[in-house]
């Protein structure tokens, strides 16, 4: 077997491991990578991370409910405690990619998009400050003051608390132009990010990666000038 067969196979079964919450399968997998020599960051991005995002879709579509989401996530976690110590940085690409503060507005305590993003973020080899669940709008501007973290993510799952991130949006801007913001959640669309004045939105956990690194390389163009 060529090494892009086993590859394939691999990225499978963790994908698989983690949709279908068989944590055995996916440590199974995970070592079987180290074993086999193949790119870490990539098992976790094209292997983990596309799993959950795709339990993320069926939790959406409401064939999967929160019970399943935990499993899922301790099936994710279970791949990544093996994988994440054996990343290494030349496998991220070149640049150091900055600080991300993340919780999810007031009011609302829904956090496992809110973990997984996190998890991304890291995996990514951003340097995380999670604030958790039911965050303080104001707790959001001082952590962004405190750290001079390039990026600051919301998360909000429901209508109501989404509403909060217009406020942070402002508070922030208010006394930092500079800091890009991006919301994510159930209940945002891209239109409410623009409506709020945030910098990006993700619709998945792996956007919100994608999104970031793109806002920190518009931020550092803006800085370079």
């Amino acid at each position: 077997m060529g090494n892009s067969e086993i590859r394939e196979r691999l990225l499978k079964e963790l994908n698989e491991g983690v949709v279908e919450y068989d944590e055995e399968r996916v440590k199974k997998a995970a070592l079987e990578v180290l074993d086999k020599g193949l790119n870490v960051y990539d098992a976790v991005m094209n292997g983990l991370a596309a799993g959950m995002e795709k339990v993320g879709e069926l939790y959406d579509q409401q064939e999967y409910f929160v019970p399943e989401l935990l499993m899922c996530a301790d099936a994710l976690y279970a791949g990544l405690d093996i994988l994440k110590p054996h990343i290494r940085l030349e496998d991220l690409g070149d640049k150091p990619k900055g600080q991300v503060v993340i919780g999810t507005v007031q009011g609302d305590v829904h956090d496992i998009g809110k973990n997984i993003i996190k998890m991304m973020f890291e995996v990514a080899g951003f340097t995380v400050h999670d604030l958790g669940r039911d965050v303080p709008l104001e707790k959001f501007v001082e952590e962004q003051l405190r750290t001079d973290a390039e990026i600051v993510a919301l998360s909000a799952m429901m209508t109501t608390t989404m509403m909060g991130m217009k406020k942070v949006v402002e508070m922030i801007k208010e006394r930092n132009p500079n800091v890009a913001i991006m919301l994510g959640g159930a209940p945002v669309t891209r239109d409410t990010a623009d409506l709020f004045g945030a910098d990006g939105y993700a619709e998945s956990a792996g956007n919100a990666v994608q999104e970031a690194i793109k806002m920190i390389g518009r931020l550092r163009e803006m800085q370079n000038r």
